[in-house]
């Protein structure tokens, strides 16, 4: 594996079209169908997209975003925030994130991985074990003891990425699919403890 050889940034309002595009590859198509399902008709999901990471209040937002770069373009993101205790899953939620939310409700107090991407021509460049080493400083910082993030039990390379660094699976649920097409048939939640 190859030495991540770029620079990290805290992401801005100019960054939300690339935190969109990096969100939909960390969510493996499951982004860009909830963003279709929330769209009105003849509006671009794409916007829905940009319209929720650049929110000013939501845990996904841009706010929590790392970006990194090689050569002052953007490469990947890593967006994280601390999750607390568990959080009632609410009659409105789209079916698709409740098996996702009832894995974060077994992560409390935990700094919470929510997205980790690079585009798909810096992948093998370091990025991903750059960003969770960052992601450990960040727990680190808010005093918490261990990370967590989900992903598909198809995805094997990031899920050897974690892995590696030291993230453990701690439980599984089905995913709702809806539209969403999909080779996977679990949630994958890993947590790391220091």
């Amino acid at each position: 594996m190859r030495k991540f050889d770029g620079t990290f940034r805290r992401a801005t309002p100019a960054d939300v079209a690339a935190l969109a595009e990096l969100v939909e590859f960390a969510g493996e198509g499951l982004p860009l169908c909830l963003w279709t399902q929330l769209a009105r008709p003849g509006a671009d999901p794409w916007e829905v997209g940009r319209k929720r990471v650049r929110s000013e209040n939501t845990d996904y937002s841009y706010r929590n975003a790392l970006i990194a770069e090689i050569a002052g373009k953007t490469a990947g993101t890593l967006i994280g925030y601390p999750l607390g205790e568990p959080a009632r899953i609410g009659e409105s939620e789209p079916a698709l994130l409740v098996p996702l939310h009832d894995l974060m409700n077994l992560a409390p107090h935990t700094w919470y991985v929510h997205a980790l991407a690079a585009y798909p021509e810096r992948r093998g460049c370091g990025i991903g074990a750059a960003l969770l080493a960052e992601a450990d400083k960040l727990a680190a910082d808010a005093a918490l003891p261990g990370l967590s993030l989900i992903v598909s039990d198809t995805n094997s390379g990031a899920r050897r990425l974690y892995e590696r660094s030291g993230y453990r699976e701690a439980a599984r649920r089905k995913m709702v699919k809806q539209e969403w097409q999909h080779p996977g048939t679990d949630w994958v939640l890993l947590i790391k403890r220091d």
